[in-house]
Parts: C-alpha cells; structure tokens; sequence
C-alpha cells in the first residue's frame, strides 16, 4: 500500500477547489447556527434540489429557535409535507424546545452539548460545530465517507474516523467539511466518479490501487420493496373524509386518505372496507379512479385510488376526533402526506375530465 498523502496538500487542494467552484446554497449565505442546524436535517438523505424551498419557506415561517419551539407540531409538519422522513421534522421542534430550557435559546457550540439535542448524531453536530462555530470536528454523512474512504484507502469505520478528525484543519474546519462533502455530491459519486475533475486525484489511494473497486462503496443500499397501498376518497358535499395518523410509527402526525398497506392475501376492498369499518358510512356506489406511484423510504409503493360517495345533504357525526371532512381546496392548510395530495390531484384532473 501506498504512504497515506501528505495532510497539508490534501487540505490545501480541497479548500482552493471548493473556494472557487462551490454551490451556491442558501444555508452557505449565513453564519446562523440555527439555519445551519435545520439545513442539515433536512439534508439527511434528501436531495440539496428539493431542500432548498422548503428550508426557505421553513426559516420565513419560524426564523429563530424560540418561534419553532413555540409553534405548533402541526403547523411544523404541515411545512415539512412532502419532504419526507417526518420524525426529523419532530426532532426540531423538541430539540428548540430543549435549547430553550437548558442553553438560554442558543443553539450549542460544543459537540457534546448538539449530541444531546433530539434527532442530532455525530454527523450533524460535527457539521454544525465546524461550520457555524468553527470547531475542529469531522462531519462524516454518506458521501464524506465515501470520498474518505477512497482518498485515504481506508474501510474500517473506526479507522476512518480517526482519520478524518486528524485531517480537519484548524483553520476553516466548517469549509473543509464542505468541500469533502460538495466532493462527494459533484464528482466522486457513488457511480460514476469522475476523477478527472478531481481536485485531489493526485493524492488518492484509490487511483494507485489494484482493488480500487472495493472502495467506492462501505455498504450497499437496502433492496427496495414493492408495496401496494390502496386509498379511498370518500367524497361528501364537496368535501373529502381525512384521517390522522398516530403519532408513533410511519408517517406519524399525519393527515391522510383511508387506506394502508396490503398485507398476506387481503385485497384492496377489503382493506378499505376494514380501514372505513365503525363510521358507519353510508355509502351509494364507488369506482377506481386510477394509480399514483410513490416511495417512503425503502418501500415503492403502487397506490390503488378509489372513489366513494355518499348519500348528499346526510346528517352525520365521526367517532373520533382523528377524522375530519376538509375541502380539497383546503389541504394546503393540514400536516398531508404527499400520497394524499397526489391522489387528490388525480381527482381533480378525473373530474376537469369529466366535466
């Protein structure tokens, strides 16, 4: 094996290359720690392009810590909708709350104090740390890992930690994280490295080595699962039946159509049957209206869309306060999950149809 690459050329190289060809981003315009803190939990495995809005519309809605702990978990994931993975969305609040009490509204610089904060991992409170304190600390997320990984010829988790917090400088930590990570997202991908571009090729082990092919990846991702998830709509006067989902488990909190994952040999009527059991509906007829596809995290889902209606004008009282007849219109309003709001817009495109 190669000697490992000189600390100071690889520092200096990655500094210069992000220096003059990084993204810009709107969490890269501000030294807040808190906008920092909440672009990098909505960063956590999704995609900088779909972030970029909705960490804008977030900061415009709670711009400090002490207006997201003081807001409501609803009006909090209604503006994470459709951003997905929503106990991050949880987290933040909890964790403003905590930074309240405990560090006079100011979100900690020290590493230990951001690891105690709900929904922070050493990833994130290294990022923060480094980025907005300037604290000599290593921020590892998949693509800094990969990228470590291959620079230094190093697998062993352990390892490659040890080696990244040795190869943060003490000067501009928050930038070199970046410039690691910015690496990782622009030219040394998971599949298609381009190591002509790379500001460090000359250094990397991976290029020198026989068994570079080991190194592009430290695991492999998890095997997607076919699903298939039906949804009613049932349909009153101009308005659709919504239920809330319980605040533990998959899309907790909430708002949606009836319906839910089809298990064993059950079918979709059956389940939807089961899923309207005890409202006592008074149903006139239904029909398929269609299919939307979607995903949630490892789960491909093949949504199913039917379409129930009821007796017009009937008098009727639900069980319980997690349903609630909404207009369409109005969904905007409601903490809704994306599977909701695209199977509404295939009734709406069905009905524009129709008329």
């Amino acid at each position: 094996m190669p000697p490992p690459p000189p600390r100071s050329a690889i520092r200096r190289k990655l500094l210069r290359w992000y220096r003059k060809t990084k993204r810009d981003l709107p969490w890269r315009r501000t030294g807040d720690a808190y906008a920092i803190w909440v672009s990098e939990t909505m960063l956590q495995q999704t995609q900088v392009s779909t972030v970029i809005p909705y960490f804008e519309n977030f900061l415009t809605a709670f711009p400090t810590v002490d207006a997201l702990a003081r807001a409501p978990l609803a009006k909090v994931l209604r503006l994470w909708s459709g951003l997905g993975y929503y106990r991050r969305a949880e987290n933040l609040r909890s964790a403003a709350r905590q930074i309240m009490r405990a560090h006079g509204g100011r979100v900690p610089s020290d590493f230990d104090r951001l690891r105690e904060l709900p929904g922070v991992g050493d990833y994130t409170a290294g990022a923060i740390a480094s980025i907005a304190f300037g604290r000599r600390y290593p921020a590892i997320d998949g693509n800094a890992r990969r990228v470590l990984s291959r620079l230094l010829g190093i697998m062993e988790e352990r390892s490659l930690r040890a080696a990244a917090a040795d190869l943060v400088p003490r000067s501009r930590p928050g930038d070199f994280n970046q410039a690691i990570m910015e690496l990782g997202a622009t030219v040394c991908t998971p599949k298609h490295q381009r190591c002509a571009d790379c500001a460090v090729n000359s250094l990397c082990a991976s290029r020198a080595s026989p068994h570079a092919a080991t190194l592009r990846r430290s695991r492999a991702p998890a095997k997607p699962t076919s699903v298939v998830w039906p949804l009613a709509i049932v349909r009153r006067d101009g308005k659709i039946l919504l239920r809330r989902r319980s605040a533990g488990g998959l899309l907790a909190g909430l708002w949606e159509l009836p319906g839910g994952e089809i298990t064993a040999r059950a079918s979709a009527a059956k389940l939807l049957r089961q899923e309207l059991a005890g409202l006592d509906l008074p149903l006139i007829r239904h029909q398929k209206l269609g299919e939307i596809r979607h995903a949630i995290t490892h789960r491909r889902i093949r949504s199913p869309i039917y379409v129930f209606d009821l007796a017009r004008k009937i008098q009727m009282e639900l069980p319980k306060s997690c349903w609630r007849w909404i207009a369409p219109a109005r969904l905007h309003r409601l903490a809704a999950s994306s599977m909701t709001a695209k199977a509404l817009a295939l009734l709406s495109t069905y009905e524009k149809t129709a008329d």
